[in-house]
């Protein structure tokens, strides 16, 4: 009798079947999750700007609710928010589902400056001006005058002052270009307890230390207002004096620094030149005081 031939296990083609239900089960939840709301961007959060307000900066991002969660990377979309010119550094990061956070770094605020129309622009460290919206904003920092644009000595002070810690310019009020041919980045600065100082953007930086304890030690001798030149040597001199009505506060000041350094002359000197006159205190030569 021939032997029956064995059957043929089914084992390949349940595997095959298990295969296909698998793949198609996934490839079923793939296309239902893409549909449904978890794949879409349902939260933008923006933090960190001052300047520039938040539509602005998901308009720069190209990002909006609703759209594909997994459409558009983080580093693109911190790439398009730091093309804005007030952008320093911008960091993205996703949050599943549906959540977009943007960490925006604004070149810091250096200064103000004023438009011939009296609008308030803030002026930030690399240079950039921006115009600040109408309202009350506290001018917190110098306010510079008589610069151009496109002087490339305001983008180097605009660069040193972004360096400065807030508190070495609380007492600088306004900032004025003052070249000359020795120093042709020299600048003009006017403190809020009224001196001019005069220094260089290239020794701003050791200078502006140095500032505030001078300053001290000239009211500490009732020396106030002058001139302070900081450039190789720092040395005051009083407001030169002019027959300028509107001058009159500088007079004042230059008397009290005058007055100041004579407080400070030995008393043998003062003998002396009274000698050197001739006269007595009464106004009497030493002859007409001997006939009397």
């Amino acid at each position: 009798m021939p032997a029956l031939p064995k059957p043929k296990p089914r084992a390949r083609a349940s595997r095959k079947l298990l295969a296909f239900l698998f793949l198609f089960f996934i490839t079923l939840l793939v296309i239902l999750f893409f549909q449904s709301s978890l794949s879409r961007v349902s939260v933008i959060q923006v933090e960190g700007n001052d300047l520039l307000d938040a539509e602005s900066i998901r308009q720069a991002a190209g990002l909006k609710e609703g759209d594909r969660f997994f459409a558009i990377g983080g580093s693109d979309i911190a790439a398009r928010v730091k093309s804005l010119k007030m952008v320093q550094d911008v960091e993205v990061t996703k949050h599943f589902p549906g959540q977009v956070h943007i960490q925006v770094k604004e070149f810091p605020k250096v200064a103000f400056q004023l438009t011939p129309e009296g609008k308030t622009e803030a002026v930030l460290a690399d240079g950039a001006v921006v115009e600040l919206p109408s309202g009350d904003f506290p001018l917190d920092k110098p306010i510079l005058t008589g610069w151009s644009d496109s002087d490339p000595n305001k983008a180097a002070l605009c660069q040193v002052l972004g360096e400065l810690p807030a508190s070495a310019l609380a007492d600088i009020s306004e900032i004025k270009p003052d070249p000359s041919e020795s120093y042709p980045d020299k600048i003009k600065m006017y403190t809020r307890s009224q001196y001019e100082v005069y220094t260089t953007i290239a020794y701003l930086p050791d200078k502006i230390d140095n500032l505030p304890a001078y300053i001290a030690s000239l009211q500490e001798n009732h020396v106030d207002g002058g001139v302070i030149r900081m450039l190789e040597v720092d040395n005051h001199a009083p407001f030169e004096m002019s027959d300028d009505p509107g001058a009159s506060g500088s007079k004042d000041n230059a008397a009290a620094s005058s007055g100041a350094k004579d407080a400070v002359k030995p008393a043998g000197k003062q003998g002396d030149s009274a000698q050197a006159s001739g006269k007595t205190a009464s106004g009497e030569t030493p002859a007409d005081a001997a006939g009397e």
